[in-house]
């Protein structure tokens, strides 16, 4: 079947390098030196080169995200040569979005000026905390100090589209410290601010130190009292809660990540890098974390992606609510029905049931309220 998105394409570059390794990350990446950040650049171009040459890059794409990793640790000449690439190859709508994820002490006012004249509209702060104290204890490469130059480097050098992230839910950290970190960062005026509660992730220091008893988590309530107050205070300050975890000032939500959540065509350039494609019921891809095998891989004309999932219809309809119902919009009644021949009642009668009040049918649409959200893990498991 034909997916109504599929014309709707993104990429994603996964620059798989930092300057130290944060304690609560298991996302891959590596601490790089320059000239390893030289070979990785022609290791994109040649992704890229193969990409197109098998005729995958197309269609003008609508948005592109550099991740990591830490991509600001490119220099703007990289990034630009890259760019320069997509658009010999893919080309890009008159209006994408091109975001880059950047550290703040990794930034200075002329390699932000070099990344908005490469083409990046986008900038998205790894900012975590405006406390010092907190920011030593997620092994940040930054300080509050640092946070604020940069985000005023940016808007110095002509951006307009500037988040933010925040991680809530640290060890010692209440409602009171919560509304310092949101004053300290409201006064930068972003335009979009990403908020996750801290996760200890398995095979990272951080486990090692909760199991030791070192490092304590917020019980229910506390984390419940984190969230609520994250949604009143950034509604409050004009924000639109429009994902879970993600907030935005009108017209500035992330359109790459709504490109995931809708389950839209995502191509991937990058070791560790994952990609998504949506002819037929989707396909879930991946290029293993391993630089030495994609090397190899583009070495030998090989495609360095392997596939991790093909949907079948009841997997699709499953993901479709599981990434859909994350957003403030839902999932469209009519969209989902035109995609799989049948309602998301039809589909899910005992989950829906099971869901109760905190799942809503209105305007042709399904939503959780925030209490549902608050508890979302518990509740869309009941989809899978």
């Amino acid at each position: 079947m034909a997916n109504e998105f599929s014309t709707q394409h993104s990429l994603y570059f996964h620059i798989p390098f930092c300057r130290s390794k944060c304690p609560y990350c298991d996302f891959y990446s590596q601490v790089a030196d320059p000239g390893q950040l030289d070979d990785y650049v022609e290791l994109l171009l040649r992704h890229l080169a193969w990409l197109s040459k098998q005729r995958v890059l197309i269609a003008p794409l609508a948005t592109v995200f550099f991740g990591g990793g830490t991509p600001s640790l490119l220099a703007p000449e990289q990034v630009a040569e890259l760019l320069d690439q997509v658009r010999r190859t893919a080309g890009l709508a008159a209006d994408a979005e091109i975001s880059l994820e950047a550290n703040p002490g990794t930034v200075d006012e002329q390699s932000l000026r070099g990344y908005r004249q490469a083409g990046v509209n986008r900038l998205s702060f790894g900012v975590q905390s405006m406390q010092d104290k907190a920011l030593q204890l997620l092994g940040r490469g930054h300080s509050s100090r640092q946070a604020v130059q940069a985000v005023n480097w940016a808007r110095q050098a002509g951006f307009r589209d500037i988040g933010c992230d925040l991680i809530f839910g640290l060890p010692g950290q209440g409602r009171t410290e919560l509304l310092q970190d949101l004053a300290a960062l409201l006064a930068l005026q972003p335009s979009h601010l990403s908020c996750y509660g801290l996760t200890v992730e398995q095979g990272t220091p951080f486990e090692r130190l909760q199991q030791e008893g070192s490092l304590q988590s917020p019980d229910d309530e506390l984390y419940r009292d984190l969230f609520l107050t994250l949604h009143e205070q950034l509604s409050a300050a004009g924000f639109d809660h429009y994902e879970i975890s993600n907030y935005a000032q009108p017209g500035h939500v992330c359109r790459h990540n709504l490109a995931y959540w809708q389950r839209r065509t995502c191509y991937a350039v990058g070791a560790g890098a994952h990609s998504f494609l949506a002819d037929g019921y989707g396909m879930r891809r991946s290029v293993p974390a391993d630089l030495q095998l994609y090397r190899q891989s583009l070495g030998a004309g090989c495609d360095p992606a392997v596939t991790l999932e093909t949907f079948d219809r009841r997997g699709a309809m499953a993901e479709t609510l599981y990434l859909g119902l994350r957003c403030r919009e839902g999932v469209a009644e009519g969209d989902f029905r035109r995609r799989f021949g049948l309602g998301v009642a039809e589909a899910f009668p005992q989950a829906v049931k099971r869901c109760g009040e905190r799942l809503s049918y209105e305007a042709g649409r399904w939503r959780f309220d925030l209490q549902g959200w608050l508890l979302y893990d518990h509740f869309i498991s009941f989809f899978l």
